[in-house]
């Protein structure tokens, strides 16, 4: 049996788990989440992954480790090289973790595969989620930002629409957590921290909001996600769980344009990137 550890890794934390494969699922017993700062000195950020790693592998045998790790970019994948020159892991910009990792845990370097987090998604999704068994999938995660992620049938790859030229600015800002936190201000004059506030909002705020919101998201899957030719649409990302919200008009507005896309929302959320990260891993060997 393939000893896997999937790993996700974003600017405040390292999750990580052993995947059953048999299963195509995490092994919860062996779930690990610590806090990691991205913006602490090189030995400190490494210092906390290899001590969350060796936490989640503790009864694995080093020569039959496995490790898949998704991880935010700009990144270089394929040698495990930290490309990131502003905001989180500034003191690891150049450094290459794959091999910094490798020594710490006495294994070696091809016993590591990095995968981009959007796409680790998508692979999770595919091998152990909500989307098994297709072949063109396009997948959004909607949350503090945008990732768009395709699947050809082999690999699920990094789209990177998030900076998109979209109405008067990009496909984020009109799609991502800040446009409900800024048109809930505007209506009102007062804040919000996310989606699920608004759930407690009076219903005629509730649906002008939602709304706008559906024909937004409906105008981006026009405009950039349509050519792909999905077979199916999956969403990801904490606005996915009010997607009962937008779901009536948002699917009406894709009719109205010919696109019949049957919709997928995730339910397994953050262990998706794990699953996908372990999933890619075991592809790469």
């Amino acid at each position: 049996m393939q000893n896997i550890l999937g790993i996700d890794i974003g600017g405040s934390h390292i999750t990580l788990a052993q995947v059953s494969t048999e299963k195509r699922e995490i092994i919860s017993s062996t779930y690990v989440r610590e806090h990691v700062n991205s913006f602490d000195s090189k030995e400190d950020i490494f210092s906390a992954w290899v001590s969350a790693i060796k936490k989640a592998a503790h009864d694995l045998k080093k020569e039959n480790l496995l490790i898949g790790i998704a991880m935010p970019g700009p990144f270089d994948y394929e040698n495990g090289i930290s490309l990131m020159q502003q905001g989180k892991f500034i003191d690891i910009y150049q450094v290459n973790i794959k091999n910094e990792l490798a020594n710490r845990l006495e294994i070696s370097q091809h016993q590591i595969h990095f995968v981009n987090d959007a796409a680790a998604f998508m692979e999770g999704e595919v091998f152990g989620g909500c989307v098994q068994g297709f072949k063109r999938i396009f997948g959004v995660t909607l949350g503090t930002g945008l990732g768009t992620t395709f699947y050809n049938g082999e690999f699920a790859t990094d789209e990177d629409l998030w900076d998109s030229p979209f109405k008067n600015s990009i496909c984020e800002d009109y799609l991502a957590t800040r446009w409900f936190v800024n048109y809930y201000r505007e209506l009102t004059g007062e804040s919000i921290s996310g989606t699920k506030d608004i759930l407690d909002k009076p219903i005629e705020i509730q649906t002008k909001i939602f709304d706008a919101y559906a024909d937004s998201f409906s105008e981006f899957i026009i405009k950039y996600v349509d050519h792909y030719k999905p077979e199916v649409l999956v969403i990801g990302g904490n606005i996915a769980k009010a997607y009962p919200q937008f779901e009536e008009r948002f699917t009406k507005n894709l009719l109205k344009n010919n696109i019949n896309l049957p919709v997928r929302i995730s339910a397994i959320f953050e262990d998706a990137a794990i699953l996908g990260a372990a999933s890619y891993a075991l592809k790469k060997v």
